[in-house]
């Protein structure tokens, strides 16, 4: 399934998301929107519309079906026509948003790879205005992408059969160091691919590493800190055609707060 599109291939007719966005500056994407932004595209912010800051179940928590429900009919999206969501490349949040679509029922849903100044150069016009018509359409769910802390409980206690696959980077994974949660380390049993193994000259692009870490036939469940950087990584796996790929969106900053984590030490897994 493609999940990835060059800018030169994107259609004129279709909906646009606008989701950059700087998580050491929560105003960067909005002004970089108001200072503008692809004509016709709407602007979707990391805190205030793809997560829900006032659930406690990690920093950037799953927004609630309700929620979600009013971000799409807000936005004007339909199921008939292409969507198009870009950021500035080889970052992660259009990827965020991709996965808040796919689960939101949007199956023709495609990531812009080179970004917002990709779209520029590829001929499309920029605006600083801002024109949305809201829909009311029914949404169909795809509660198949979407896992709770739950569900991957049943995983680590050996009574689900899924794969867990930290996109964090190395050191974070092993439990060296934690610069954001209260504490280092893993959920248990999970594997490691650090999701910025996956930019390629400040873009997405597939990496054959992947392969070594996890087979397509596993089903295997992605997270990160916050469920951020996972995003790509779920957008590469079902790029690549993994059949059978979930986020859990709380990630480490939900587990830990609730659950026992691992550290890797001399090359094993300790509790």
């Amino acid at each position: 399934m493609s999940v990835f599109i060059s800018a030169k291939d994107v259609q004129k007719r279709g909906h646009f998301i606008d989701a950059r966005f700087d998580l050491a500056n929560r105003d960067y994407g909005k002004q970089q929107f108001a200072n503008g932004h692809i004509e016709k595209a709407i602007y979707w912010d990391i805190e205030d519309d793809l997560s829900d800051m006032q659930s406690t179940n990690g920093r950037h928590p799953m927004p609630t079906k309700e929620q979600l429900e009013v971000l799409y009919h807000q936005s004007g999206l339909t199921y008939d026509q292409p969507i198009y969501v870009y950021d500035e490349g080889g970052q992660p949040f259009a990827a965020r948003a991709y996965f808040i679509l796919v689960y939101g029922g949007f199956k023709q849903v495609k990531i812009v790879r080179e970004g917002y100044e990709g779209l520029r150069e590829a001929g499309f016009s920029t605006t600083k205005d801002e024109l949305v018509e809201q829909t009311a359409m029914p949404i169909q769910w795809d509660e198949s992408v979407y896992v709770d802390r739950a569900y991957v409980k049943e995983v680590v206690d050996g009574k689900r059969m899924n794969v867990l696959l930290d996109a964090r980077a190395a050191a974070r994974y092993r439990g060296d160091f934690e610069p954001i949660d209260h504490i280092a380390g893993h959920i248990p049993t999970a594997r490691n691919f650090d999701w910025e193994q996956l930019i390629q000259n400040n873009e997405l692009r597939e990496n054959a590493a992947i392969k070594a870490t996890v087979s397509q036939d596993e089903s295997i469940i992605v997270y990160c800190g916050s469920g951020v950087t996972a995003s790509p990584l779920f957008a590469m796996l079902k790029e690549m055609d993994y059949p059978n790929v979930q986020l859990y969106m709380g990630s480490f900053s939900d587990w830990s707060l609730h659950e026992e984590v691992a550290r890797v030490t001399n090359d094993e897994e300790t509790l």
